[in-house]
This record gives C-alpha cells, structure tokens and sequence, in this order.
C-alpha cells in the first residue's frame, strides 16, 4: 500500500479524522494535523513524509479559508508605537532567538525597561515575516533572514529611541545566548 497516492491515503481515513485533520488544517496546526493522520495510517505503510503530504494536499484544498497567525509588523513607525506602550522608559533593545515544533526558530524583538525592570514583546519575527519584510534587498544565500531582519529593525528602533541594540547571536540560532544585562 505505500504506494498509494495522496488522495487515495486521504480516501482510506474515516471521515472523522478527515474532519479532524480538516479542523486542524484550517486553524493552521500543520503538526496536529499530520500527526494524527501518521497515527491512523501507519499501521498501513504511511510514513511521515507521505502523511505530511497528505496535509500539505489539504493546505492546498482549503487555501484562503485557512486562518493564519498575523505576522508582526516591522514598520518602524508601528515599532515605535509598541515601544511608547511599555511601562517605563525602554532602556534597550533585544533580539533573541526561540522555536518551536510549528515554525522551527525565529526571532523575538524585545524593549528592555530598567524602572519598572522587565522585558515587553514588539514582535516575532518569522521567516515568512521576513522574507516579507526584506523583500527584493534579501540575500538569498543568507540562511536565517529572521536574523537578519530583526537586526536590521531592531537597530533602526533602537537608534530611533537612542538606545542600544543586543542581539547576541545573529549568525546561529542560539535561544541560550548571553543576554542583555542593565
């Protein structure tokens, strides 16, 4: 049977588990969705590779239904206004790198506050973000252009609030990298 197409591994679930997979297909859980269809099938051949293919196919089908994640804005403008929300003055910013089993690593944009001391979310940054933002001036040899578009906004915000820039690991992803300290 491994050599079953797509459409015929889609046919053999029961149509509660296509509505399952459906379900998490649309709410944008590509890793639940292809997990569940790996547990059904594979007692009947179907490997990892087939079973994401099997969910890529419905990615496909359902298209613009799906409701993504909004990607962070990484206007300066839109940066700024999130940084005037921080609780205290922001005494730098931080890029740091995180991950997770939906979008592998990306790279978190941080205001730094001294008074009251703690640390304020002004964006995600990833890949597809990105790719977005960098558009036409991405290098394409580059291999974390999240790393480098977080560096390239987090320095524009930064010297906007006059303030410094860390981010201690722009090369490799690194979620255990030195951090700031004030």
């Amino acid at each position: 049977m491994a050599e079953s197409t797509t459409p015929e591994w889609w046919a053999l679930l029961p149509e509660g588990i296509r509505a399952e997979v459906d379900g998490y297909v649309l709410q944008d859980a590509r890793l639940r969705a292809v997990r569940v269809v790996l547990d059904i099938c594979r007692s009947r051949g179907l490997g990892l590779h087939e079973a994401e293919q099997v969910v890529h196919d419905r990615y496909l089908h359902h298209g613009d239904r799906i409701a993504r994640t909004p990607l962070s804005p990484l206007d300066l403008e839109s940066l700024v206004a999130r940084a005037a929300g921080c609780p205290g003055p922001v005494a730098a910013v931080e890029a740091i790198w995180d991950g997770d089993t939906v979008h592998d690593w990306f790279v978190l944009l941080l205001a730094i506050t001294a008074e009251p001391a703690g640390e304020h979310h002004l964006a995600t940054i990833y890949r597809e973000t990105a790719v977005r933002y960098l558009g036409d001036a991405r290098n394409e040899k580059a291999l974390h252009p999240e790393a480098a578009a977080a560096a390239l906004v987090g320095r524009a915000l930064a010297e906007h609030l006059a303030v410094p820039f860390h981010f201690a690991s722009p090369d490799t992803p690194d979620d255990e990298a030195p951090r700031l300290r004030l």
